[in-house]
C-alpha cells in the first residue's frame, strides 16, 4: 500500500525534495556560523543531492519517450544517477573527514575514509565504463530502461564504503555531539535500508529519495546541534557571571565583617538559612537565589558604623542603638546602584522591620513588608540569636526556637517563623539533648575542674567510656586523679558562671571520683558499693559502664585502683544525664565512647528513693499521665466517632521552662488503637501551645491558631501551665475530615485534618512534654 502511494506521487515527491535541496543551498552560501571548507562540503553534497533526485525524475518523466531529446535525456539522466550516486558516499567522507580534523581534533585520519573516497572514484569510473558496456542497464527499442546482468555490483560500492565509514563513526563516537552523531547514522543506515528494499522493488527509486532526505537532515541536525552549543556557551557565560558575581559578593560581604571579629561568617549562614526558609515556602529555584544573595548582603551597611560601636564590649546602650538603626539605609543606598537587582536594596532595607511595626528604619507592619525582607528577618534572628557576640555568649537552638514560637505573628511573619521552627527541629531532631558537641580524644587537667570534656549523654541503652589516665604530669603536686561530673545542661556541657548556668539550665548531681570518695549535690542521693580493688599504677586504664531506667542512673567505674557500682537518683525522670571527664594534675588520653549493645532492664538498677510522681490525682475516664519527655509517654487512644470531647487537667513539671511544654494531641490509626502500635499512621500532632507537627504522608493538616485578647503573654502562660488549668478538646469527623478545636489562656486552635485513606477506626490520644495529665475525661459518640 505505501509503495503504491509512493510510486503513485514519486515524481511530485521528488521535486519537493530537489526543492528543498535548492533552498539548503542557497541558504549555505549566506551561512556565516560553519567554516568555509564544511560550507564547501556541504554544499557540494547538497548539489549532489539535488542532480542526482533531478536526474533521476527525468528518467522517469522521458522513460518511453522515443523523441531525438528523450532518446539523449533517458540515457544522460540515467547515466548522472549512477555517477552521483557513488559522488554521495566521496561528500560523504570529505564531511567525515572535515569534522574529525575540526571537532574530533584528530591530527591522523583514518586510512579507511581515504578507501571510501577513492572507491568511490573508483565507483564514479565504473559507471562510466558501464555505459558502452551495458553492465548496469540498457535500453530497448522503446526507449524504456532495464536492469544489465551487473546491475548489483552498482550498489556494492554505496553499501559497503557505508558500512565502513560507520565504522569510523562508532569508534570516534565520543568526539561527535548526540546529534551529529544521530545525523551520521542515519546517514548510513537509511540509504543501506532503502537499498536492500530497491531490490525488491522495481520502478521506485526510494534510495535516491533517502539519500536526499538524510542530506537534508544533516544540515538541520547540524543547526539544532549549533543551537544547543550555543544554549551550552550561553549557560556557561551565564554560570561564570554567576560565579563572578558570588565570589565578588562574599569576598565584599567578608571583607565587611572584618571590622568585627565575631560577625565573621554570619552573613552566609544568614544566606542559607534564608533560602532554606524560601524552599520550605515552595519558592522557584530563581526565586530562592534572589532570596539567597539578598540576605548575604543584607548587612552591608556595617560598613557605615563606627568601629567604636561596633567592637564595644558594654551591652548596647541607646547611642548605639541610634547608630546600628542607619545601617539599613546606609545598606540600601550602596546596594541600591545595582539596577539590575533591586532586590538587593529591598533585602538590606526592610530586613530590620518587624512583624508588628516596631521594626526600623520605616516601622512597616505586616505584608506591607517586602516578603523576602520577612525571609531574611527570621535566618538574620536565629544566626544572631545563635552566634557569639562580644557582650554575650551564643543562645542555644532551644531559645532561638522558643523565641521564633513565641514572635510567630509578632516580630516575625507567622508562616516563615514556623519554617524555621520547622528547620530547627529537622536539625537537633527536636530534643534539647541533641547537643552534637563532639567528645575530645585528650583532656590535660593541672587544678583541679580546669578542663572538662562534652557531655556523653546517659540513657537507657548501655554504653562504655573508656580511656587512659598518666598521673601527676607535674611532680610538685600531691594529689593526681581522674574524676566524672554528673550534670544536665541543655547544651550537654559543664558551666561555672551565672549567666551560662541560668541560659543553659545548668544542673549539677554531683562528682565521682574512681576511689570511695563522691560528692552529691542537687541528686536526690548517691550511692556506691565497693566491687572490687587493685594495685596501683602510674599510668592506668579506665572504664565507665553507664545505662539509666526512668529517674536512677547506674555506673559501674574501674580502674586498677578499684571497681564499684555507682546508683544515682537523680531529682526526676524528665531529667536529662551527661557524664564529663574531668580531673586533677593529669592528662586523660584515648577517650573513646561505644554502646554495648544492651538495654537497661526494668528492675536491673536497684532503686534508691521512689519515684516522683505528679499523677497521684483523681482518675476519670482514662488513667492519668505523666510525660517525662517530648511524647514520652501518652494516653489510651480514644476512638473517634462523629464527636468527641475531651476535658483533662494539666500542669507542668517543675523542671518544665519551654513554651512546648505543654499537652499534645495525636490523631492516628492502627491495629490496636495505641500510638505507636502495630500499622501506626500518624494523621495530626497539634501542640496546645499553637503549634503543629504533620509528616503530610497520609494526610493534609490546615493549622489555624490565633492569640485573643485575654492571652496574658509566654511568661504568663508558662506561669499558668506551673500552677495547674484545666483544658477542653472539641473533634467532630465527617467522612475524611477531622476538625479539633480548642482555646487555653486565650490561645485559639483550629486544625482541620483531611485523610488520604479511610482506615477502619481514627484514635485520639493525650501525650506532651514535661507535663501531668489528670482527670481525663471523655464524652463521644
Amino acid at each position: 500500500m505505501m509503495f503504491d502511494l509512493i510510486r503513485t506521487y514519486q515524481l511530485d515527491i521528488m521535486l519537493v525534495l530537489c526543492g528543498a535541496c535548492a533552498i539548503l543551498t542557497v541558504l549555505l552560501l549566506f551561512t556565516r556560523f560553519l567554516s568555509n571548507t564544511r560550507k564547501r562540503i556541504l554544499i557540494f553534497m547538497e548539489l549532489i543531492a539535488l542532480f542526482l533526485l533531478w536526474f533521476d525524475r527525468l528518467a522517469y518523466i522521458y522513460a518511453g519517450d522515443l523523441s531525438l531529446q528523450g532518446y539523449i535525456w533517458v540515457r544522460v539522466s540515467n547515466f548522472m544517477v549512477f555517477l552521483l550516486t557513488s559522488t554521495v558516499v566521496l561528500g560523504f567522507s570529505l564531511y567525515l573527514m572535515d569534522l574529525l580534523r575540526d571537532e574530533g581534533q584528530l591530527k591522523v585520519l583514518p586510512k579507511r575514509l581515504y578507501f571510501t573516497a577513492w572507491a568511490s572514484v573508483f565507483g564514479m569510473v565504473l559507471s562510466v565504463i558501464a555505459v558502452p558496456t551495458k553492465l548496469y542497464y540498457y535500453f530497448d527499442e522503446a526507449n524504456l530502461y532495464h536492469r544489465g546482468p551487473g546491475f548489483l555490483i552498482a550498489y556494492v560500492l554505496p553499501v559497503l564504503c557505508p558500512i565502513l565509514q560507520y565504522t569510523v563513526i562508532r569508534q570516534y563516537r565520543k568526539r561527535f555531539s548526540r546529534l551529529i552523531y544521530a545525523s551520521l547514522s542515519l546517514y548510513i543506515f537509511v540509504p543501506i535500508v532503502c537499498g536492500i528494499l530497491q531490490v525488491f522493488t522495481y520502478g521506485l527509486s526510494i534510495v535516491n529519495m533517502a539519500m536526499v532526505a538524510v542530506s537534508l537532515s544533516l544540515y538541520i541536525f547540524m543547526y539544532l546541534d549549533l543551537n544547543n552549543r550555543m544554549e551550552h556557551a550561553h549557560r556557561i557565560e551565564l554560570q561564570s557571571m554567576h560565579t563572578l558575581f558570588d565570589q565578588t559578593a562574599t569576598a565584599f560581604v567578608q571583607a565587611i565583617e572584618k571590622k568585627d571579629d565575631f560577625t565573621r561568617g554570619n552573613a552566609l549562614k544568614t544566606a542559607q538559612y534564608a533560602k532554606k526558609i524560601a524552599e520550605l515556602a515552595g519558592k522557584s529555584g530563581e526565586e530562592c537565589e534572589k532570596v539567597y544573595y539578598a540576605a548575604l548582603l543584607h548587612d552591608v551597611g556595617l560598613i557605615g558604623i563606627p568601629d567604636d560601636v561596633i567592637k564595644d564590649d558594654a551591652d548596647p546602650d541607646k547611642f548605639d542603638f541610634e547608630a546600628i538603626r542607619k545601617k539599613p539605609e546606609i545598606g540600601a543606598e550602596i546596594l541600591s546602584s545595582i539596577a539590575e537587582y533591586p532586590y538587593l536594596a529591598q533585602g538590606a532595607h526592610y530586613s530590620h522591620e518587624r512583624y508588628n511595626g516596631t521594626g526600623y528604619p520605616e516601622g512597616l507592619k505586616g505584608e506591607a513588608i517586602p516578603e523576602i525582607a520577612r525571609i531574611i528577618a527570621v535566618a538574620d534572628a536565629y544566626v544572631t540569636m545563635t552566634s557569639k557576640k562580644r557582650y554575650r555568649e551564643a543562645h542555644p537552638d532551644f531559645e532561638a526556637r522558643e523565641a521564633f514560637v513565641k514572635g510567630a505573628g509578632e516580630s516575625f511573619d507567622p508562616v516563615f517563623a514556623e519554617l524555621m521552627v520547622k528547620l530547627i527541629d529537622s536539625k537537633n531532631t527536636g530534643a534539647i539533648s541533641d547537643t552534637g558537641a563532639v567528645l575530645e580524644e585528650e583532656l590535660t587537667c593541672f587544678t583541679y575542674r580546669d578542663n572538662h570534656s562534652a557531655g556523653i549523654p546517659v540513657t537507657s541503652d548501655y554504653l562504655k567510656l573508656s580511656f587512659t589516665c598518666e598521673k601527676k604530669i607535674d611532680p610538685s603536686l600531691p594529689f593526681s586523679a581522674p574524676s566524672i561530673v554528673l550534670f544536665d545542661a541543655y547544651d550537654g556541657r559543664v558551666h561555672d558562671n551565672k549567666k551560662a548556668i541560668k541560659s543553659y539550665h545548668y544542673r549539677e548531681y554531683g562528682e565521682i571520683w574512681f576511689d570511695k570518695y563522691s560528692v552529691t549535690t542537687a541528686a536526690r542521693r548517691i550511692e556506691e558499693t565497693i566491687l572490687k580493688t587493685g594495685k596501683k599504677d602510674k599510668n592506668q586504664s579506665f572504664e565507665i559502664l553507664a545505662g539509666r531506667f526512668e529517674d536512677h542512673l547506674r555506673l559501674v567505674m574501674r580502674s586498677p585502683e578499684l571497681e564499684k557500682e555507682v546508683i544515682v537518683a537523680l531529682p526526676g525522670n524528665s531529667n536529662t544525664a551527661y557524664i564529663a571527664l574531668t580531673g586533677e594534675n593529669c592528662r586523660i588520653k584515648s577517650i573513646t565512647v561505644e554502646p554495648v549493645g544492651k538495654s537497661v532492664l526494668p528492675g536491673e538498677i536497684r532503686r534508691l528513693v521512689e519515684r516522683v510522681s505528679y499523677i497521684e490525682h483523681m482518675e476519670s475516664d482514662l488513667p492519668n499521665v505523666q510525660v517525662d519527655r517530648p511524647r514520652s509517654a501518652c494516653s489510651k487512644g480514644i476512638e473517634l466517632g462523629n464527636r468527641l470531647m475531651i476535658e483533662f487537667h494539666t500542669m507542668s513539671l517543675p523542671g518544665a521552662d519551654l513554651v512546648w511544654h505543654c499537652p499534645y494531641v495525636v490523631i492516628y490509626s492502627s491495629a490496636d488503637g495505641q500510638v505507636g502500635g502495630e500499622g501506626y499512621r500518624e494523621y495530626a500532632l497539634v501542640k496546645l501551645n499553637g503549634e503543629n507537627e504533620v509528616a503530610g504522608d497520609y494526610a493534609e493538616n490546615r493549622f489555624h491558631m490565633k492569640h485573643k485578647e485575654d492571652f496574658p503573654g509566654w511568661d504568663g502562660w508558662k506561669d499558668a501551665n506551673h500552677k495547674g488549668m484545666d483544658c477542653t478538646l472539641a473533634i467532630e469527623k465527617k467522612d475524611v475530615k477531622i476538625v479539633l478545636k480548642t482555646e487555653n489562656l486565650g490561645i485559639s486552635i483550629e486544625n482541620t485534618t483531611i485523610l488520604r485513606e479511610k482506615p477502619a477506626k481514627i484514635y485520639v490520644a493525650l501525650t506532651g512534654d514535661e507535663v501531668a495529665l489528670t482527670d481525663i475525661r471523655v464524652d463521644g459518640n
